[in-house]
């Protein structure tokens, strides 16, 4: 797959191709506002500060199939994510990545590169039964497991990883400075 053949629909409504973002490292991430895993947003922010200069962009893309973690309208998520994180990144419309309305993006990166777990321990072991049934309703169609999966895109467009949202941002990090 490259990334470059998909468009992406803008908070207005309006299609955004991915060709806009060719020569550039890419990460990828469903997000929700209201989800443990919602302080992330700071760390997005700080790598997508410091790494922009160099060719890297952050595409967030809302999404509320997650325990209803993302209710509010995209203006209200931008909102939030503006005063609570202070977030520059481009942030597109609200999507779902699981079911027959699935983004056909992310259900792309995801067979690409399929849920492998969470890890080990108690919590991931706990979020990954809870996952599961969240996601029941989904069958095969369950591309995304839970709010703030990330996926790295190279500079030519290719998926390199997929981060699942309990995997350290130091790690996440770590392989943006290998692409870029």
């Amino acid at each position: 797959m490259n990334i470059y053949d998909y468009s992406v629909t803008a908070k207005d409504g309006s299609d955004v191709s991915l060709k806009d973002y060719e020569g550039k490292v890419l990460l990828v991430v469903n997000t929700a506002t209201g989800c443990g895993f919602t302080p992330q947003y700071e760390d997005l922010e700080r790598i997508y500060a410091n790494f922009r200069e160099q060719g890297f962009e952050v595409l967030d893309f809302p999404c509320n199939q997650f325990g209803n973690q993302a209710p509010g309208t995209d203006e209200e998520i931008t909102e939030f994510c503006t005063l609570k994180f202070g977030t520059d990144f481009p942030q597109f419309k609200k999507i779902d990545v699981n079911g027959d309305t699935a983004d056909p993006l992310f259900a792309q990166l995801a067979t690409e590169k399929p849920f492998e777990g969470f890890g080990k321990g108690l919590k991931n072991k706990a979020l990954e039964t809870f996952a599961a049934a969240n996601n029941k309703e989904f069958g095969d169609k369950a591309y995304i497991m839970w709010n703030f999966t990330k996926f790295l895109i190279d500079r030519e467009g290719a998926l390199v990883a997929r981060f699942e949202p309990t995997v350290s941002m130091d790690e996440v990090e770590a392989a943006i400075k290998e692409l870029l």
